[in-house]
């Protein structure tokens, strides 16, 4: 009998370590991706419910006078105030979590999918996923790519990011499978052996 959905893989790790690559990689091997953060921001902006309640809570600067989604002025609101921020998420995260399962069932026939996010909780994500793969790299080594990537943050503005989000010990507890990026690995043969053990893994549950 098959199975009703593919297995989930979720891709996770801090900022700069280079999950969106990894993610590349899968996507380049054929296996559809969802990426959280980016659809998160997405929905922010093509949704009208989210951005009435999104304006309710943050005001009128959440959004350009263009209407798009003004993710600086809302980061700069929310990342000093804890309960905003708490706020913004009950508002974004269940439209993200319905988004992700209509996803989902687009793709049942797949062997294997994987779900991209900075943020994943044992208590919530790791119950849906079948594993989870960390992403892990030095912390000068992942503020040294951040800032060549986003030129106008600052490294005081990293910090304060990598502050925010837990911490590389918490983040390796919730993993199944690490991925190494430092600059000593090489990036691609883990990512193979890892898409060899899922697809193994997903033909062996038809």
């Amino acid at each position: 009998m098959a199975r009703a959905l593919p297995l989930q893989v979720g891709v996770t790790g801090g900022i700069g370590s280079g999950k969106s690559v990894v993610c590349r990689i899968f996507a380049c091997l054929g296996i559809p991706i969802y990426a959280a953060d980016q659809r998160a921001n997405w929905l922010a902006e093509h949704n009208p419910i989210i951005r009435q309640e999104v304006i309710a809570l943050l005001g009128p600067d959440s959004y350009t006078s263009e209407g798009t989604y003004n993710r600086t002025y809302v980061a700069s609101r929310v990342f000093t105030e804890p309960v905003l921020l708490q706020q913004l998420n009950q508002i974004i995260h269940p439209r993200v979590f319905a988004d992700s399962d209509q996803w989902l069932r687009l793709h049942a026939q797949q062997p294997y999918v994987v779900r991209e996010a900075a943020l994943m909780n044992k208590a919530g994500d790791k119950n849906t996923l079948d594993y989870v793969v960390v992403v892990d790299a030095p912390v000068e080594l992942r503020i040294e790519r951040t800032k060549l990537r986003d030129p106008h943050r600052s490294e005081t503005e990293i910090r304060a990011i990598i502050a925010r989000q837990i911490t590389d010990e918490a983040r390796l507890q919730l993993a199944d499978f690490v991925i190494e990026n430092g600059l000593e690995y090489a990036l691609i043969p883990q990512v193979l052996n890892l898409h060899h053990y899922f697809s193994g893994k997903a033909e062996h549950q038809e």
